[in-house]
Order: structure tokens, then C-alpha cells, then sequence
């Protein structure tokens, strides 16, 4: 009974006193105390997850320094590592929810697509990531120009220069060996063959011209090197060359020398192998030896050196035939025919071919005096005087008349040409001579030794 009595009174004491509760509010001071306590441990106790950044870091304050880094109102600042870049806001503040404020994600920073180089490609460690390294490589027949191996930087551009492949190989051409060809017979040009060299382009190939210089396969060369080039472009204007040599050879002889009051005239160059050459002597002389030699393969001639002898003309033959025979095709002949010494015409003759004896022996002509009428008849040639037997023969073979003046002149064939029955100038007597077929042949070969009368 007593105990009750005492609570009683409490009760009533606090009812009473006025400054130590609020009327009507259903707070008690003891709840309020309570609610401080409970306040002061929930600011200092972890409130949010903490933060974890996947290849990053987060730098957080907290209201009033507390030890937890997640307590409400904590404000973090987010940093990605080096080659990261993020994703969301800088900055997450712990929030009454017990959430922050954003989600943030480093993400790995990467760099733009490389382009294909034409006629290549590239290969990477991690694609195109920051940190991956790539290496170019170009196709056969191309070199890389630029940085062979790039890498992603942090700025998100790839490091050195951009890669391409140019086409700086030039193509290969192959041509062939040294050609050597000796000259035919008579000849001092040899026709030389070969198979056109084909060229290669390293890279696509594709060729666009092909250039030769000197003469095609098939040609007639000269004797002498002969330098033949090849030169072949791609589409690059890389340019390839090869060269080879066409050598042609000549077998050649001694040069023979023209003899002594003589001509030579010889085919081809000379003294080529097959070439012939043919020998001839000035007015007064004849051949003695080889008319003719021919350059043999073993480079030694043919025949025997011929030589220029004094002409030695042999009066004492049987017939006419036979003294003719023995100017054949050496030397022409003007036949002077008169009845006696004391002709005029005969006389008025001499006197004309006398100052011309140059002109005759240039032109290789052989003066014939028949004199008188048989019996008393003879017959000189220079200061060999023929019998009158053979005089005779002479005017009867040639049909010259005895009883008139008359002028035979014969080609070095023995043919009749032209006769005068009065006398006949040296100027009429040359033109005629030289129009005969041998004479022109003659004519050249006088003036390439200078051989002229004053």
C-alpha cells in the first residue's frame, strides 16, 4: 500500500512541473535524448556501399572527416586510370537512400578503325584498344611506306604516321647471254636471233610498255659490238633494264696491194672471207700471175700475187688470129691503114697522135701501122715491125681496104667498133672510147688512184 502511494506521487510531482514537458506534444525528454544518441551514431556509421571503380579510383571527403568514406552526404570524386576514360558524373554524393548519386563505369579508351592500306593490311594485338600495338604488312612486290608498327595512345589517336603501300620494286627482266655470229661468205653483215626477253612486275603484274633500244631480233648486223637494251615499266613507273651484246666477227685476209702499174678491184670490204678481187694493168703492161684471188676461210688468199709486166708483144706468130688473140681483153686497138708512107691523110694522123699518147695509154690502146700495098707492104707496132705476110693476113681478116686511107678501132674483145675513112681527132677518137662497156669501169678506178694525163 505504501508503494503505491510513492509512484502516485511521483507522477503527480512531474504532472505539476510545468518547464520540464511539452503540453499536448507526446514528447517526453527521455525520448528525446534517445533520438540525439540514435542521430549522432547514424552519421557516423557506414551508410552507402562503398565505391569500387573498376580500373579507376574514387577521392572522397566525408561531412565532418569521419572514418568511413561511405557515410551519408560523402562526396567522391571518380579518376580512371590511364587509357580509361569515364562514364558518368565526375562526382557521387551519398544520398539518404543509401544510394549514391550516379553510376560510373572506366571504360577502356579506344582508338578509330584503321583503314586497310591498298594492297596490304595490318594485324593487332587487342584491337583497337588503348595500349594495342598494330603492325602493317604490304602484299609481294610492295614496301610499306610510313610507321610499319602504330600503337594507341591515351588521346585516342594511333602514334606515328598512316601506313600505305606503294609499289617501289621495280619489275625484273631477264635478257639473254652475249651473241656472237660470224659473217657469211662475201658478206659483212650477220642476221642475229633471239627470244625477246619478258619482263615481271613484282607487284600486280601488270606491265605497261616495254622499250627496245638498238635493232630487233632478226636484224642484219654489222661487224662490230652491238649494244641491245631492254628496258620495261609498271604502273608504278618503276622502270627495269637488262642488256646484252650482239657481236658480229668478220674473218678477214691480209690487204692485198695493188701492184705496180695495176689496178685491183675487189668485192665487199676487200679483204672479207669470200671476197674476190680482181687485178688489171695500165696501158703498155700485162697480168702476169693470178687475175683473180679469192679470200679463203683459212684468211689465206687464193692464186699467186700477180704483177704488172712491160706488154711483150710477139710478132713472129703464124696468123693474124693468133697476134690478135694476144690483146684480148687487155688492150684496144687502133688500126692505121694507108697505101703508102706518103698518104696525107696518114701523115696528118701521126701528127694528131703523136702529142696524144697519154690519152691512148690511159685508154689502153694499142697503135697498128699497116703501110703500103703487098708485096711492099709492112706492118709496126711501136718499134716492132710485123712481116708482110702477117700484114696481110691482118688486112684480109679485117677486111681493110689496101688502095685507101683507113681507121680500124677495136674494143679489148676483138669487136669491130667504128672505122673512119679520113682521119679521125684524138677528142673524137676518146669520146668513142669512152662510151665502151670496160672503159667506165676503167675510168673509175684511174681517178680513185689519181691516175690522169696533164
Amino acid at each position: 500500500m505504501a508503494s503505491r502511494c510513492l509512484r502516485l506521487a511521483a507522477l503527480l510531482a512531474l504532472t505539476a512541473c510545468p518547464g520540464r514537458a511539452y503540453q499536448g506534444s507526446g514528447y517526453s525528454p527521455l525520448e528525446d535524448d534517445e533520438d540525439v544518441y540514435a542521430r549522432s551514431r547514424y552519421k557516423e556509421t557506414p551508410w552507402c556501399s562503398p565505391i569500387k571503380v573498376k580500373h579507376g579510383y574514387a577521392n572522397c571527403r566525408t561531412p565532418q572527416g569521419e572514418y568511413y568514406k561511405n557515410v551519408l552526404g560523402t562526396r567522391c570524386d571518380i579518376r580512371c586510370q590511364k587509357g580509361y576514360e569515364l562514364h558518368g558524373p565526375q562526382q557521387l554524393i551519398c544520398q539518404s537512400s543509401k544510394r549514391w548519386s550516379g553510376k560510373v563505369l572506366c571504360k577502356q579508351k579506344r582508338c578509330p578503325t584503321l583503314s586497310m592500306p591498298t594492297n596490304g593490311g595490318f594485324k593487332c594485338l587487342d584491337g583497337a584498344y588503348f595500349g594495342s600495338r598494330c603492325e602493317y604488312y604490304c602484299s609481294p612486290g610492295y614496301q610499306l611506306k610510313g610507321d610499319r608498327i602504330v600503337t594507341c595512345m591515351d588521346n585516342k589517336v594511333w602514334s606515328g604516321r598512316p601506313a600505305s603501300c606503294v609499289d617501289t620494286e621495280p619489275p625484273r627482266i631477264q635478257c639473254p647471254s652475249v651473241k656472237e655470229k660470224t659473217a657469211e661468205p662475201n658478206k659483212l653483215t650477220a642476221r642475229v636471233f633471239w627470244d625477246t626477253p619478258e619482263g615481271r612486275d613484282t607487284a600486280d603484274g601488270i606491265l605497261t610498255d616495254v622499250i627496245l633500244k638498238g635493232l630487233p631480233p632478226g636484224s642484219h648486223f654489222p661487224e662490230g659490238d652491238h649494244k641491245i637494251q631492254y628496258t620495261v615499266y609498271d604502273r608504278a613507273e618503276n622502270k627495269g633494264t637488262c642488256k646484252f651484246l650482239v657481236k658480229v666477227r668478220v674473218r678477214r685476209c691480209v690487204k692485198l696491194n695493188v701492184p705496180d702499174n695495176g689496178y685491183i678491184k675487189c668485192s665487199g670490204d676487200g679483204n672479207n672471207y669470200g671476197a674476190t678481187c680482181e687485178f688489171s694493168c695500165i696501158g703498155g703492161y700485162e697480168l702476169q700471175g693470178s687475175p683473180a684471188r679469192v679470200c679463203q676461210y683459212n684468211l689465206g688468199w687464193s692464186g699467186v700475187e700477180p704483177t704488172c709486166a712491160p706488154m711483150n708483144i710477139n710478132v713472129n706468130v703464124r696468123t693474124a688470129a693468133a697476134l690478135l688473140d694476144q690483146f684480148y681483153e687487155k688492150r684496144r686497138l687502133l688500126i692505121i691503114s694507108t697505101p703508102t708512107a706518103a698518104n696525107f691523110f696518114y701523115r696528118m694522123q701521126l701528127g694528131m697522135l703523136q702529142p696524144a699518147q697519154c690519152g691512148l695509154d690511159l685508154r689502153h690502146v694499142t697503135v697498128v701501122e699497116l703501110v703500103g700495098v703487098f708485096p711492099a707492104q709492112i706492118g709496126r707496132i711501136g718499134v716492132k715491125l710485123l712481116p708482110p705476110s702477117l700484114a696481110l693476113q691482118l688486112r684480109l681478116l679485117l677486111r681493110i681496104p689496101h688502095y685507101n686511107f683507113n681507121i680500124v678501132v677495136m674494143d679489148k674483145h676483138g669487136m669491130d667498133k667504128e672505122r673512119y675513112p679520113f682521119p679521125a681527132t684524138p677528142a673524137e677518137l676518146f669520146a668513142l672510147i669512152d662510151n665502151f662497156p670496160l672503159r667506165k669501169e676503167e675510168m673509175k678506178l684511174q681517178a680513185e688512184i689519181g691516175q690522169s694525163c696533164p
